[in-house]
């Protein structure tokens, strides 16, 4: 699995602007083959920063994720960051879930 996170701070304006961009990006996104996951998340402490976050099956789903005519949104939506936006691509061979959390709070078990 490939979880991609992209975080940009924009103005207000610009906020809407890139989410305004991003929600039908984010609709084609979900039905593309190898996408698990596709979310756009507005940051509670920072108003003005909104964040990307993707999961992907395979690296080869991304790539071609990456390289589709439909990704210029993104790159607009990076253009139009005030900062150096936070782009990170991470590979896990596997994940867990609340079973983790339980192992955690109950080792005995």
């Amino acid at each position: 699995m490939i979880h991609a996170t992209i975080r940009m701070k924009m103005s207000g304006q610009e906020v809407r602007e890139a989410l305004e961009i991003l929600r039908p990006f984010a609709e084609w996104t979900k039905v593309q083959p190898g996408c698990i996951n596709f979310r756009i998340y507005r940051d509670v402490q920072e108003t003005h920063v909104i964040m990307i976050e993707e999961l992907w099956m395979t690296q080869q789903d991304l790539e071609r994720h990456l390289r589709s005519d439909e990704y210029r949104d993104v790159l607009l939506v990076i253009e139009m960051s005030h900062d150096k936006p936070e782009i990170r691509f991470s590979a896990f061979p596997h994940s867990t879930g609340i079973e983790t959390i339980k192992k955690a709070r109950n080792p005995a078990r």
